[in-house]
């Protein structure tokens, strides 16, 4: 004979709602909202007691329902072009650590260095009704653009800064963070300097830019030693991005690699050949990752706030969402991280 649990309430089918855990837990469906919402207005004995009722049931909140009733989802959409990228890492770490504490839950994907992608999970993203929205640089496509501009919620772009923001802006100038790497160079006496790139995204692109305005601003060659490729960037690009420009100009006497990857990649390329770094030819990246203070020579970087970025774009989106005043812009800054590479 079936014994019947008339306390608990859980279907065979269908999805656990608000009512059945507050039958479960022996309290009003207003008491459990009251509890879910805000559990600072509820007794430690019933917010346990209900607590314990929600995980028996597995109950998930409808958040879409709740998002009818308040007009809030509680959640914000973040668009980063790459998952694996350790740059990420620490800029998603900022945003988390200040969106979390405010009850808020992040949507993250990945655009792969695509403005077509990126268009389509702009539109995805927004179908969940986000209350913002982080993305990341600043060459979204022009429908994309309109269509955020449009949409009347809160908008960060980060990791770098332009003329025309969507709505806020927190980052760096690329272009002077590639000039001041390349002036770097220049003070500590070289004269031939190349410039290795991979992937070739926008923000890598403003990076050569400021290196070729550098040299032009010294007088100093800056056509003749770039070495650049579409292909994903890794220790193995730089070794041979490196080798490829060395030999073709044997004058080359300091390097500007686009990232730390393509740097380690060519010191040890260069150990490998018994060039010697730096007296031979100096060598220096750009992100200021941890393998830059690793390796031997340890490697002069470009060293970005990351965790500071993500920090400032996840509070500017706070500030807009409860009505407080947020610059359009934030400049984070930047800084060069000599070592004994160059």
């Amino acid at each position: 004979m079936d014994t019947e649990h008339p306390k608990n309430p859980r279907r065979s089918s269908g999805r656990v709602t608000l009512a059945d855990v507050a039958t479960l837990a022996g309290v009003s469906p207003i008491t459990v909202s009251r509890a879910l919402k805000r559990p600072d207005m509820v007794t430690d004995k019933l917010r346990q007691k209900i607590d314990k009722a929600v995980k028996t049931l597995g109950y998930i909140p409808n958040q879409a329902a709740r998002s009818l009733v308040s007009s809030e989802t509680k959640i914000i959409s973040v668009l980063f072009p790459s998952l694996s990228n350790s740059v990420f890492s620490s800029l998603l770490d900022g945003i988390y650590n200040t969106l979390t504490p405010a009850g808020y839950k992040m949507l993250l994907t990945n655009t792969h260095y695509s403005s077509v992608q990126e268009e389509e999970l702009i539109e995805t993203m927004l179908e969940q009704n986000p209350d913002g929205m982080i993305l990341t640089g600043i060459d979204q496509s022009d429908s994309a653009r309109q269509r955020l501009m449009n949409i009347g919620i809160p908008v960060v772009q980060v990791m770098e800064l332009g003329d025309n923001p969507i709505d806020i802006n927190v980052g760096i100038s690329q272009f002077d963070a590639g000039y001041a790497m390349t002036e770097h160079l220049i003070q500590k006496g070289h004269r031939h300097i190349g410039f290795i790139g991979a992937r070739m995204d926008n923000r890598t692109q403003r990076r050569l830019q400021g290196y070729r305005q550098a040299l032009i601003d010294h007088s100093l060659p800056s056509e003749d030693y770039i070495s650049t490729s579409f292909a994903h960037t890794s220790f193995q690009a730089g070794a041979e991005l490196m080798v490829k420009l060395v030999s073709e100009h044997n004058q080359i006497d300091a390097l500007f690699c686009s990232n730390d990857d393509l740097a380690a990649g060519a010191i040890f390329e260069c150990q490998r050949r018994g060039i010697k770094v730096p007296q031979q030819l100096a060598i220096a990246g750009f992100n200021d990752l941890e393998i830059a203070s690793a390796i031997s020579p340890r490697l002069t970087s470009v060293a970005i706030p990351r965790f500071e970025m993500g920090q400032k774009a996840a509070q500017c989106l706070l500030d807009r969402l409860q009505d407080k005043p947020c610059p359009t812009h934030i400049d984070v800054g930047f800084k060069i991280v000599p070592r004994e590479s160059s």
